[in-house]
């Protein structure tokens, strides 16, 4: 089950559970639309994967399987990759 990290880990935007402006990698890095996109071009800049969308989980089951209230954030964070 995704953890649904709450906010982005270069700028700290807050992202909800049902967001559609959070990107995951595999490893569940999670960055808002913008740095996703315009800053790191896509690619997680801890592990090198892609960046897509992530799922929304649906209301109704956010009571029993809630997303994660730990905030990452990377020092310093994010810097253009290209």
């Amino acid at each position: 089950m995704l953890e649904l990290r709450p906010n982005c880990e270069c700028c700290d935007h807050d992202l909800p559970p049902d967001s559609s402006d959070a990107f995951i990698c595999s490893f569940e890095c999670t960055f808002c639309r913008d740095c996703a996109t315009e800053i790191l071009q896509g690619k997680c800049p801890n592990c090198g994967g892609d960046l897509l969308r992530r799922p929304s989980r649906p209301a109704h089951l956010l009571a029993e399987a809630p997303g994660s209230a730990e905030r990452y954030l990377r020092p310093g964070g994010c810097v253009a990759t290209v």
